[in-house]
């Protein structure tokens, strides 16, 4: 049984460690998108170093990537007899966010994980994970910077599930901790964007 998790939180991570920023930068602008701009490898680096085309390619397979590794966990709890379900799709949630954010292909250096976040939320708990795209995308609309609506969307993750007890992949009672670790991990990939914030340095997007 133990071997089963361990197996799953391995997969996880490399599922999350194919970058896909670093990948399509490469192979589109020819430079590695670490190299300019904010030197993350996500998204919005993507968008204001490359293009909203390759921007939100990027967004979409980093999404999948936390899909991916949810249903694989998924399934296996559905056919292991001694893994319980709940702790493989946590694991995995967990995992595949670490691995895009130390990613063990590129240097350990990868992105905040947002996106693969969103994935994992959106497949673990459909309404979670829309309620928290909605409010992370409220907040992004009226302060205009990403990092201040994820650090917001990550931090009220743990708080639903307080309070929401249904529509999960797999029936358990340790999302809450859970949930907790994701944000902790999440908050941890914007300590630099905090301060920022904090200075009143931070980037902000432009909606032209």
């Amino acid at each position: 049984m133990i071997a089963t998790y361990i197996l799953m939180a391995l997969v996880a991570y490399l599922i999350g460690s194919v970058n896909f920023s670093v990948i399509i930068s490469k192979r589109i602008a020819g430079f590695d998108v670490r190299e300019r701009g904010s030197g993350n490898a996500g998204t919005t680096n993507m968008l204001r170093s490359v293009g909203k085309g390759p921007a939100a390619l990027t967004l979409i397979l980093d999404i999948a990537k936390g899909l991916v590794a949810i249903l694989i966990a998924f399934l296996i709890g559905k056919i292991s007899d001694e893994a319980n379900a709940a702790v493989l799709v946590q694991l995995a949630g967990f995992f595949v966010v670490l691995g895009h954010t130390f990613p063990v292909f590129f240097g350990f250096k990868g992105g905040k994980g947002v996106a693969t976040s969103l994935g994992v939320l959106l497949f673990i708990n459909p309404l979670i994970g829309l309620i928290c795209l909605v409010f992370a995308l409220a907040v992004m609309a009226f302060t205009r910077m990403v990092s201040l609506g994820s650090i917001m969307a990550a931090i009220l993750f743990p708080v639903l599930t307080l309070f929401i007890k249904d529509n999960y992949i797999a029936d358990g009672y340790t999302y809450v901790f859970f949930g907790i670790a994701m944000a902790v991990l999440v908050i941890f990939n914007h300590r630099s964007n905090l301060k920022r914030i904090y200075t009143g340095k931070e980037n902000r997007l432009s909606f032209k």
